[in-house]
């Protein structure tokens, strides 16, 4: 296998690293529903090598935190494509904001986390997230994971993978926004003028 330019050096071949790489570098489809299929098949990816339960791209638009891409273990429907709840109240803004640290081995023993539990419809046990942000320094939104139980697989290596892929995706987003705004004028109304990735709920 060719190794992609924007793998990191210290992983092999076959590593989850350079499979990511392969699968948000190397397709070069940047419409909507090829950005939907290869970050898809990244979260699913990501989800069954660390053996997490729950991986997700989250949104931040007009104060909500919008699920935009959702892959759960099987038999797991805890959170669904295109739910929002407000911003502030989201693990993920803590992350970004720095109230909550980016790898949380497990979530009853951090202090910051803790307490935010009995808040939850659902158990946190391990929980990953770093912010998506795009060339022009904004916060797209997050990719988090997470399991039910702490999960003693995973590592905070894992968390420099997570943040692999949240570039990599970010540069998808990127040249989806630079794709419309060099397409023709009715092109770009016929997407409604809006430059980011846009998946639409299952």
């Amino acid at each position: 296998m060719k190794m992609n330019p924007f793998a990191p050096s210290d992983f092999g071949p076959d590593s989850i690293s350079v499979q990511v790489s392969e699968l948000l570098v190397a397709t070069a489809d940047n419409t909507d529903e090829g950005i939907d299929r290869s970050i898809g098949e990244v979260l699913k990816l990501l989800r069954e090598r660390m053996g997490m339960d729950v991986v997700f791209v989250s949104e931040f638009v007009n104060g909500e935190r919008v699920f935009r891409k959702v892959d759960q273990a099987p038999g797991v429907k805890v959170i669904a494509e295109g739910e929002g709840a407000p911003l502030e109240q989201s693990w993920c803004q803590r992350v970004v904001d720095g109230r909550l640290p980016q790898y949380i081995a497990d979530a009853k023993k951090e202090p910051a986390a803790a307490p935010l539990l009995k808040e939850l419809p659902y158990p946190i046990g391990t929980h990953l997230s770093t912010p998506l942000v795009l060339g022009n320094g904004e916060v797209y939104g997050t990719l988090c994971c997470f399991s039910f139980e702490p999960n003693g697989h995973v590592s905070f290596e894992d968390l420099t993978r997570l943040k692999l892929t949240a570039k990599l995706a970010a540069q998808r987003l990127e040249s989806r926004r630079q794709a419309q705004a060099s397409a023709p004028a009715p092109a770009r109304r016929a997407a409604g003028g809006v430059p980011d990735w846009q998946l639409k709920p299952k």
